[in-house]
């Protein structure tokens, strides 16, 4: 009872998605706050192996439910089997990861609870709240952030009166980090007959085909990212190019691939990924906050900007004015003369 929940994503051999895993970071410290358990549930085929992959990041109770039928990800049995177990649970948080299976997922359950979710969020917290209509006072409620009106604000979310409050957020948000090797939590093994019928099996999945991703952004210690400054398709040739000196990957801000200058799974920011990099090189970067809200993190950040204005300048740690195509030949000319003695 009023514990906080966490809905493991699984991909093939019943890996846990590195988002599940960041959110079981951010559910502990929250759950150490609440002072209450943090508890996940997993459901598919063959979770023996899900258990050893979870308890070090500090989950105290770990809900198995392993059926046939249950992998891969379909809607119904998946919502069937969390609206049943959290109406027995009474969890008083439920985090999932904004992915598509989590925003499927989500507001099936949430409808069907009568809870309040909200999707997308940058940053979670615990806080009291005052409503202003009533003079009712909450203590120790989810707040919610996530920007809104294009960005131009940060809107903080409270769901007061219904449980349970649930929230997504999007791989990256959140830091992972592990608790404990050795930390052991309880096991429970559901029996999945008890929480679907056949009804929920109408959907039956007869071919998957996946496609790997072709670059590794997301890890990468180093990434060079262009804007629509950057000019061209032909000009970001010189970031991959920059980014392959120095062993790293190419970003882009969602205007430069507006503009077709890169692909789309490339894009950094609010609509696309979160990185947290050793060195981010921003080239022809205005510096929205849809943007920044994707690298903030950075540990260094230098911007290459024709423009001294630029709100990227402001937040970068370096900043270099000029052309992006004069600026970049250069940057890959002296490092390459430098490290190569």
């Amino acid at each position: 009872m009023n514990n906080l929940f966490v809905y493991l994503e699984l991909q093939e051999d019943s890996r846990v998605a590195e988002v599940s895993l960041e959110l079981l970071t951010k559910g502990r410290s929250l759950a150490n706050e609440l002072g209450c358990q943090l508890e996940a549930v997993a459901i598919g085929e063959g979770l023996d192996g899900v258990a050893a992959q979870v308890m070090p990041y500090g989950v105290d109770t770990l809900h198995l439910f392993d059926g046939e039928g249950l992998y891969p990800y379909t809607t119904l049995p998946h919502a069937a089997v969390l609206t049943k177990l959290f109406e027995e649970e009474q969890p008083q948080i439920v985090l999932l990861g904004a992915t598509a299976i989590g925003r499927d997922l989500g507001p099936r359950v949430s409808a069907a609870l009568r809870g309040g979710l909200t999707a997308d969020c940058t940053a979670l917290a615990l806080g009291d709240h005052t409503d202003e209509k009533t003079g009712k006072h909450y203590e120790n409620i989810l707040l919610q952030m996530l920007p809104a009106f294009g960005g131009n604000i940060v809107a903080t979310i409270v769901n007061p009166e219904h449980r349970p409050q649930m929230a997504t957020v999007r791989e990256g948000v959140m830091k992972k980090e592990i608790v404990d090797v050795n930390y052991q939590g309880k096991v429970i093994r559901h029996e999945v007959k008890n929480y679907v019928t056949d009804a929920d099996f109408v959907v039956k999945i007869l071919e998957r085909h996946i496609e790997r991703a072709k670059h590794n952004l997301k890890d990468a210690s180093v990434v060079v990212a262009g804007g629509y400054g950057v000019g061209s398709r032909e000009n970001f040739n010189l970031l991959f190019d920059l980014a392959k000196e120095l062993h790293g990957e190419v970003g882009a801000s969602r205007a430069a691939v507006d503009a077709g200058f890169v692909e789309h799974d490339r894009m950094i920011g609010q609509t696309g990924l979160t990185v947290r990099p050793k060195l981010y090189i921003a080239c022809g970067i205005s510096g929205q906050i849809q943007h920044t809200i994707g690298m903030q993190d950075s540990a260094v950040i230098i911007s290459v900007n024709s423009d001294p204005e630029a709100p990227i300048n402001a937040l970068a740690d370096y900043v270099i004015i000029g052309r992006v195509e004069e600026v970049v030949p250069k940057m890959i000319k002296y490092y390459k003369m430098n490290s190569h003695g």
